[in-house]
């Protein structure tokens, strides 16, 4: 659909949406939200922008293919669940460190990967629907 409205307005949405997913991504390790739900916010910015502009226009805004994007957060996922396997302790535990004075944890790890995976899945499909009609 060719609309300059939703053409304009698109544009907006998608950086709103983004910056919206990273804070719900990040929020979810103390407060209810996390990787899925911030996924699905970002992969919505997109979808609203393939609508707006055609799939070809939301591709070359991604920059990367969805189905890469789903891959590495599967990678980042498997890694954070076996990162507890060398210390001996069961895997998905929670392992902690600290990086430049922050003291982060392996669930973050697990959480991004979470968000990339529901990102490149959500734009894989979407995409897929799109280029068919």
């Amino acid at each position: 659909m060719k609309s300059l409205i939703l053409s304009t307005g698109a544009r907006l949405l998608i950086a709103l949406f983004l910056i919206f997913s990273l804070y719900v991504l990040l929020r979810g390790h103390n407060a209810p939200g996390g990787g899925f739900i911030g996924g699905l916010i970002a992969a919505c910015g997109f979808a609203i922008h393939a609508f707006a502009s055609g799939v070809a226009e939301a591709r070359r805004a991604l920059h990367v293919d969805p189905r890469t994007i789903g891959t590495l957060g599967l990678v980042c996922a498997l890694a954070a669940g076996l990162m507890a396997l060398p210390l001996g302790v069961e895997p998905f535990a929670g392992i902690w460190g600290e990086i430049a004075g922050y003291k982060i944890s392996s669930v973050l790890l697990f959480d991004i990967g979470v968000y990339l995976a529901v990102v490149g899945g959500i734009l894989t499909l979407v995409f897929a629907l799109e280029e068919t009609l």
